[in-house]
């Protein structure tokens, strides 16, 4: 009898240990899955909002290669009222060079091919100290625009739209004409292509032109709106400076900054930067969140321990802590991963964008359709800081429910039939 009964108590001693083991193996890999989801949701959102500043750096630097930092207009007045507000624009702090433009909105036409195009008059000589798109042309010379040989340098996309290279002429009709007894008579100008540029920039390429300021004062006559382009040393200051010039300035002058002409551009970039951060922070709250099914079934799997815990004189807030800083450990530590893996896949996406290309065989910014060929990032440590910061808040706020039902267990209920 007493042989039958160790083996009995040795055979139940062996199951209550093997299936401890599995729960606390499950336990474990549940754990682990969570800790996964919460780095993986991490670092999904620091490669997405790196590639989406990628995009925007690349676009607004195009875009600058061709706009103005600030934009000084004086409406109704010639090209040579210039002369004295140049001087004074140019010993702005902040200002590391001006160029005087003119222009106005027109018609080319080419062999029956019309587009609707911004004339911009320069000055060849110093508009490539505000303008690096302009600096070197991808065909033709800036400095063949020469003042009255009324000779014109076009976007690439816009060449090609009218079919036409250096050497050939278009047609230009200003938007106003000439009120004649036989009626309104639209005024006409040929010009000569002498040069062909590329900023990288689809809307400026395919509809803006290029002619000396004088051509385009002489040609448009009041129509022209004159002004200086001016360039910054550091272009995020430039509401700042427009501020301070329109102040300075002689009243009637209209000073403008890059952001305020591209405003719905960027602020459509804002929104959708703000709707992926809310999508894919979601994505994290939901592995946040497994943290709570853990929790839950540690603590039912623990309900013993606490039980005794408890009659031992434990603290309700001690049981509470235990399983707070259980999760928030989890949390941490799928944190840490998420961000280190996030910078590191950030910092390098093109050797990662070019090794999924290798494996599926497919090109992901193809040359012909895309102008740029490359996937752009810009890793900004303020993003992931606030990135690693939500996500630790959403596992901490995840651990709290299953901590608090740990810490109210009766222990004569959990011994009851143990």
């Amino acid at each position: 009898y007493e042989i039958s009964r160790s083996d009995w108590s040795s055979d139940v001693c062996s199951s209550d240990l093997s299936n401890a083991g599995s729960r606390n193996r499950f336990i474990s890999f549940i754990s682990g899955l969570a800790t996964a989801g919460i780095a993986l949701g991490v670092a999904a959102l620091i490669v997405v909002l790196s590639v989406m500043n990628g995009f925007q750096k690349e676009v607004r630097d195009r875009m600058l290669g061709v706009l103005s930092h600030v934009e000084v207009l004086v409406p109704g007045q010639p090209l040579a009222s210039l002369s004295t507000l140049q001087p004074s624009v140019g010993q702005h702090p902040r200002v590391v060079a001006t160029a005087p433009f003119a222009m106005s909105q027109a018609m080319v036409s080419r062999d029956g091919q019309m587009r609707g195009v911004l004339v911009r008059g320069i000055d060849p000589a110093q508009e490539p100290r505000v303008s690096g798109a302009l600096s070197k042309l991808i065909s033709g010379r800036l400095d063949s625009l020469v003042p009255r040989q009324f000779q014109i340098v076009l976007g690439r996309e816009l060449a090609n739209t009218l079919r036409v290279g250096v050497g050939d002429q278009i047609v230009v009709i200003a938007a106003d004409g000439v009120v004649s007894p036989t009626g309104v008579t639209p005024r006409l100008r040929q010009f000569t292509v002498s040069g062909v540029f590329a900023s990288g920039h689809f809307e400026y390429d395919s509809n803006l032109a290029l002619v000396h300021a004088q051509d385009a004062e002489l040609f448009f006559r009041e129509q022209a709106i004159v002004g200086l382009r001016v360039m910054l040393k550091d272009m995020q200051q430039a509401p700042d400076v427009a501020r301070e010039l329109s102040a300075q300035l002689p009243r009637g002058v209209v000073v403008r900054d890059w952001s305020y002409e591209n405003r719905n551009w960027f602020a459509a970039v804002q929104v959708e930067k703000r709707m992926m951060f809310i999508i894919l922070m979601l994505i994290i709250a939901v592995a946040a969140f497994n943290l709570v099914s853990m929790l839950v079934m540690t603590v039912t799997d623990k309900r013993s321990d606490i039980a005794i815990l408890r009659t031992l004189g434990a603290q309700r807030r001690s049981i509470m802590a235990i399983f707070v800083v259980q999760g928030a450990w989890l949390g941490f530590l799928g944190v840490v991963i998420g961000v280190a893996l996030g910078a590191l896949v950030a910092a390098n996406i093109d050797a990662v964008m070019a090794l999924i290309e290798a494996v599926f065989g497919f090109q992901v910014l193809p040359k012909g359709i895309y102008f740029i060929d490359r996937l752009p990032s810009d890793l900004r440590w303020p993003d992931v800081a606030q990135i690693g910061v939500i996500a630790f808040v959403l596992s901490l706020l995840a651990t709290i429910y299953p901590s608090w039902r740990a810490s109210r267990l009766e222990p004569a209920e959990a011994l009851r039939y143990e």
